[in-house]
């Protein structure tokens, strides 16, 4: 049985009631999941279980409403059946063991940053690269950013160790493996073919080994995919050009276009006439969008490029106008927790605008970005999230689902997952 308590008079200025342990519970009891409260009743929830007679709910509601006054966030009504009320605020582990067990997709993902540091040193040894590390620990000690640049500096320098096919067949199967094992049953990628092609790797070369890759998960994982091209925006529209015409050979495995790399100093508006003719051959399109830069640079996305989704729109949040229409339209945003606080754009996770997100209606999805460089893969991430901030099973739920909803599945499949998903979920969840 789980801890329990039993409501014991009011104590200190804040009005928190005190509770003692353990009461038994005689009676079925409704479960409500609160937010995060202060002092006594937060230690109470994180006890697992809150009991209180019901005689006294009347008090205890009125406590309640003290302590809200003290606290960030409100809380769910008391609903009492029979003589006694049970309130349980589930345990982070509780929360986490549910991620890994809901179905999700992920949507925000480097292939290029999912190359671990055992994974760089071997196609270091068979591809004769000299790389300045001489061990895995050595590689992952380097992993310390303060900004955008300084990533890219690293990332840039790893993927000098992919070469050939196999190269991008071992990188993508790697990474499908993992995402498969954390819940992820659909993932839509990022690759960037400029930084291969410019050190002399053949466009088919990159893109073949990433498709078989992505093939061989699909029979042996049972994972869907579907693969997203990034121009580098640090280059000149020429060179996405260029790409895109190399790309459109590549029709059947190439589902999107998106924009990546250094943002500030090159905003969306720049690849307009790339994005206008990614679009007419059909491909979907989303981008990099205030991430580091202003709102500006996601209103520019918007409205020049056409984007379906938006990837990482944090500075979206100073635009009152820009928010309404994201959420009026249900255009999605893909959010990184780890690998945003990960290169300094937050100081902590709490500071993330997730939950304004999902108190407002944006359609916002967890994901992993580049997991090998900020040491976490997308339910990871979520657990990051679950120690940072006050969520509940339901946001949990909602963030999976989002998943779905913000992809470029079918209908059809996303329906699927969808019932999937909340069907696992309640069973889960009695």
């Amino acid at each position: 049985m789980q801890d329990s308590y039993r409501f014991s008079g009011l104590s200190g200025p804040e009005g928190e009631p005190r509770f003692r342990k353990p009461l038994p519970v005689s009676l079925p009891a409704l479960v409500a999941t609160p937010h995060l409260v202060s002092g006594s009743i937060s230690r109470a929830y994180q006890e697992g279980c809150v009991i209180v007679n019901a005689q006294r709910a009347k008090r205890f509601t009125e406590c309640k409403r003290k302590a809200e006054v003290h606290s960030n966030f409100g809380v769910e009504a008391l609903s009492a059946i029979g003589p006694e009320v049970r309130l349980l605020k589930p345990r982070p582990e509780r929360l986490k063991e549910l991620v890994r067990q809901l179905p999700k997709a992920e949507l925000h993902l480097h292939i290029e940053g999912t190359l671990e540091p055992e994974l760089m040193l071997e196609l270091a040894r068979r591809n004769e690269v000299k790389i300045p590390y001489a061990s895995a620990g050595e590689a992952r000690a380097a992993y310390d950013f303060t900004d955008l640049q300084s990533f890219l500096d690293i990332y840039y320098r790893a993927m000098s160790t992919l070469i050939e096919e196999r190269d991008f067949h071992d990188l993508t199967m790697s990474y499908m493996k993992k995402a498969a094992s954390q819940g992820v049953v659909h993932a839509e990628i990022f690759f960037d073919p400029q930084a291969h092609t410019n050190r002399g790797i053949p466009f088919k070369t990159v893109v073949g080994g990433i498709h078989r890759g992505l093939e061989e998960a699909a029979s042996s994982l049972g994972m869907t995919s579907s693969l997203i091209m990034c121009f580098l925006r640090d280059l000149s529209p020429d060179s996405a050009m260029r790409t895109l015409e190399e790309a459109v050979k590549y029709k059947p495995w190439i589902k999107t276009v998106g924009l990546d790399s250094k943002e500030l100093g090159n905003p969306p508006r720049k690849f307009a006439d790339v994005y206008a003719k990614a679009k007419s051959e059909g491909f979907m399109a989303v981008a990099h969008a205030g991430e580091e830069a202003p709102a500006e640079y996601v209103w520019e996305a918007l409205n020049f490029l056409k984007i379906s989704r938006i990837d990482h729109g944090y500075h979206m949040f100073e635009d009152g106008n820009l928010v309404n229409k994201i959420v009026k339209e249900r255009i999605p945003v893909t959010m990184c927790p780890l690998a945003s606080v990960g290169v300094e754009y937050f100081k902590t996770i709490a500071e993330m605008p997730i939950r304004k997100a999902l108190d407002i209606g944006v359609i916002a999805c967890i994901n992993s970005d580049d997991p090998a460089y900020f040491r976490g893969y997308v339910a990871d991430n979520f657990d990051a999230l679950i120690d940072e901030m006050p969520l509940d099973e339901k946001d949990v739920v909602m963030l999976a689902r989002n998943s779905f909803e913000a992809s470029f599945l079918s209908e059809a499949e996303k329906e699927r997952q969808i019932k999937r998903l909340e069907d696992l979920s309640s069973t889960v969840a009695s």
